[in-house]
């Protein structure tokens, strides 16, 4: 039996939309067949995008979108993507297979897709091999509304008004495909750099320094004291952390395994919450007040690439053992959401836990989408505190939680309450109290399937589905809920 406890009335806390965000980077069938097809291909697209991708995010509300990567980024000089496309350089992207890149997809193109799909771009800055300088003048490209040669430049470019740009990373796993910097290195070079990313007119940057991955907490550490301490918060805005269910160069296939693999993988996702708590605790000890927010800007299962597929490219498939990982890490994203104001699934379309797939002119949506779409209610609204005591999920000697759970207050009044039963085996019976507020009715969806391992298809698109939930209602003032094994419910309680 699992008891839940909301309390509908002392919620004050809100669920940052942008922790609904998501990572485009220059890897693989992301941007070019994922997202850009140029103006010239048969499949339907608005200068070049394509339509059905366009459609399918603006339907999740798609908050923001951060590019040009990742370790692409550290590797991109902008310059190279702007101007006439056939004057464009032919580059080669060394992060992920020496492809040969044409810039076709640059600054206006990434503006032009971020507009079509009504949000906000999230550009990630050359630290590794670039310079202040180049940063700079990426800046005042693009938001600069003087008689400038860099904002003549754009106008050239055919873009009269300057954008308005709030998030700026300056650089990308810098300890890393970065430029494998201390971390004492890459304060100091964050300290140098962060003093060129100017506001110009009424754009106002919100600066975000290149964190660490998972468990390593050393790095929050120096950026806190050797940034925040010493410059303030004009200095730093947000850092970053970066968190994959990494299990890469393993046995563990996307869409083969037994239980024994599926107990893993959402072991390893829930894991999240303690690095969380730990470089947490690091900005709590230098920022009580909470100036700094935590981006986790990239997060998602990442399994071997699909056989026959170009290893660099990072293509695998999407089951509903992932669309249990989504639902539960954004659950814990809700919890500390006084700290993380945004979050980046990697990636968007066909490259590690991607909500969309594509294939020429087809296009697949996996389970990982339809669990943002049933989530998306959650943005923007007020979190509601909630107790859970869960039954145990028990496999190989070893224990976790068999339900996670969040609820949020929209400004209507209505409830969303978002239920994982991880279990793949086991239903769950949920007795709900709500306290604060009196249920008139109640409604949901389900998203689960007959196997662990179902997913969708380009031949078998629907495979896993949303579909309408009855196991819900309200008796004598509670909601009594029957929770299906291996599945994600949405409850919208009036």
């Amino acid at each position: 039996m699992n008891q839940l406890v909301i309390n509908a009335d002392l919620g004050h806390r809100t669920i940052s939309r942008h922790i609904y965000g998501h990572f485009a980077e220059h890897l693989g069938r992301c941007i070019y067949d994922g997202i850009w097809v140029g103006e010239e291909s048969p499949i339907p697209n608005t200068r070049g995008i394509r339509n059905d991708v366009v459609q399918a995010l603006r339907a999740i509300n798609i908050p923001n979108l951060r590019w040009p990567g990742g370790c692409y980024a550290d590797a991109y000089h902008w310059r190279d993507g702007i101007g006439p496309k056939a004057q464009r350089p032919r580059t080669i992207n060394f992060h992920w297979g020496n492809v040969v890149e044409d810039n076709s997809f640059g600054t206006h193109e990434f503006m032009d897709l971020c507009d079509q799909l009504g949000c906000e771009p999230y550009i990630c800055g050359n630290v590794g091999s670039g310079s202040p300088r180049e940063m700079a003048e990426w800046v005042e490209y693009l938001t600069f509304d003087g008689d400038s040669t860099l904002a003549n430049l754009r106008r050239a470019n055919g873009r009269a008004e300057p954008w308005k740009i709030r998030f700026w990373g300056i650089g990308n796993e810098n300890w890393g495909c970065g430029g494998c910097m201390k971390p004492e290195h890459y304060a100091d070079l964050y300290r140098q750099f962060q003093v060129y990313v100017r506001n110009y007119g009424g754009n106002k940057i919100m600066k975000i320094a290149s964190g660490m991955g998972g468990p390593y907490i050393y790095g929050t550490e120096v950026l806190m004291r050797d940034v925040f301490k010493v410059l303030g918060p004009r200095a730093i805005d947000a850092l970053c952390l970066h968190y994959y269910v990494f299990m890469r160069d393993t046995d563990f296939s996307a869409t083969e395994f037994g239980e024994e693999q599926w107990f893993i993988v959402l072991q390893k996702a829930l894991a999240i919450e303690d690095s969380l708590k730990e470089h947490i605790a690091i900005m709590d000890y230098y920022d009580p007040g909470q100036h700094v927010g935590l981006i986790v800007d990239e997060w998602g299962t990442w399994y071997s690439p699909e056989p026959g597929t170009n290893p660099a490219f990072l293509y695998q498939q999407n089951t509903l053992r992932d669309a249990l990982v989504a639902g539960l890490t954004l659950h814990i994203f809700h919890r500390y959401c006084d700290r993380v104001r945004m979050a980046n699934l990697a990636q968007t379309v066909n490259v590690l836990q991607a909500p969309i797939l594509t294939q020429g002119e087809k296009i697949v949506l996996t389970p990982t989408y339809h669990v943002f779409e049933m989530f998306k209610g959650h943005q923007d609204a007020t979190l509601l505190p909630l107790e859970l005591k869960a039954a145990d999920y028990t496999f190989n000697g070893q224990t976790i939680p068999a339900v996670s759970a969040s609820a949020s207050r929209n400004a209507a009044g209505d409830i969303l309450l978002t239920l994982c039963n991880l279990n793949p085996t086991a239903a769950q019976t949920i007795t709900c109290e709500l306290r604060g507020v009196q249920a008139a009715s109640v409604s949901g969806r389900i998203l689960t399937a007959p196997t662990m391992t179902a997913h969708n298809t380009f031949e078998q698109p629907d495979a896993v589905r949303p579909a309408p939930f009855h196991g819900a209602q309200i008796v004598d003032g509670r909601l009594a809920i029957d929770l299906p094994a291996r599945s994600v419910v949405a409850l919208t309680i009036r």
